[in-house]
């Protein structure tokens, strides 16, 4: 029997399907190949965990969550483009992306750079063409994304520093600064941009931040743990915690970071039970 997340989930992703496939070009539009690559890389069956979480932080507080859809959108073109680019040859060097060839393999590397570019690009001009919200709010939200994007505490940031350090020995301060940069910063975006839509008080705000950098943390470290079961991170030098740490503490340390989350959650009462629940989807991910 599903419960109430998984029920959530079903309902949402369509719904996320469908605005994307609405908010990027069409194939045919000019120049076609460039869109042709974003649509190849954004609508192929990702989890769409991220803009889900922003409309399950917009749900604690509004009953009709269609308003923020577009900008749940915005959030997954991000992550979209984020994925394009970690694939390219000078990055990761990843030939196959959710089960298919990488964006550089099915096109090129050029157009693959491009077509991260737009997506990234295509997110902001769907913020700005929001009407839902309060031009206030909508500045917020870009700066919000902007921060979780970029090179001072945010994806580039961590992109940066995951790099620099392939093949080096690490602090495990160090590796927790690339993990929440280079991954809880835009979790933790899309739960609190969703919140704070939705109306959420400061105090509420502070919170959900607390919940993000926990949950924000394990999620990367419940991958590193299912990459090292595969010898992915271990054969490239990758940073990781199971490196550092071995899988047993490894676990151990997500298990506790989610634990924590679920008591931030449950200060919400009944309108945290799906943050609560994506706790326990994590932690039974492989944990």
């Amino acid at each position: 029997m599903k419960n109430e997340l998984s029920v959530f989930f079903d309902r949402v992703v369509p719904e996320i399907e469908a605005t994307l496939d609405k908010l990027l070009p069409a194939q045919s539009v000019s120049p076609p190949q460039v869109h042709k690559a974003m649509r190849y890389s954004t609508l192929n069956g990702g989890k769409r965990i991220r803009p889900c979480l922003c409309v399950a932080g917009y749900s604690i507080y509004k009953d009709d969550w269609t308003p923020i859809l577009p900008v749940a959108c915005a959030i997954e073109m991000i992550h979209n483009y984020s994925l394009i680019h970690d694939d390219l040859p000078a990055m990761d060097d990843d030939d196959f992306r959710r089960g298919r060839p990488s964006c550089h393999k099915q096109f090129n590397e050029a157009i693959a750079i491009l077509a991260g570019d737009g997506l990234l690009t295509l997110a902001f001009e769907t913020l700005g063409q929001t009407n839902s919200f309060s031009a206030d709010s909508i500045l917020q939200v870009v700066r919000t994304l902007g921060l979780a994007a970029g090179s001072t505490r945010g994806m580039i940031a961590g992109q940066v520093l995951d790099l620099e350090a392939e093949g080096m020995s690490v602090t495990a301060s160090h590796l927790e600064a690339i993990h929440r940069s280079k991954t809880g910063a835009l979790l933790t975006a899309s739960v609190w941009i969703g919140a704070y839509l939705g109306g959420a008080s400061t105090g509420d705000l502070e919170k959900i931040t607390r919940y993000c950098e926990r949950i924000g943390l394990a999620f990367q470290i419940v991958d590193d743990i299912l990459d090292e079961k595969q010898s992915r991170d271990r054969d490239r030098g990758k940073a990781t915690y199971p490196a550092i740490y071995g899988i047993d503490k490894s676990r151990e340390i997500a298990r506790n970071l989610l634990n924590e989350a679920r008591a931030t959650a449950d200060t919400f009462g009944g309108r945290g039970l799906m943050l609560r629940q994506f706790c326990d989807y994590l932690e039974h991910r492989q944990l």
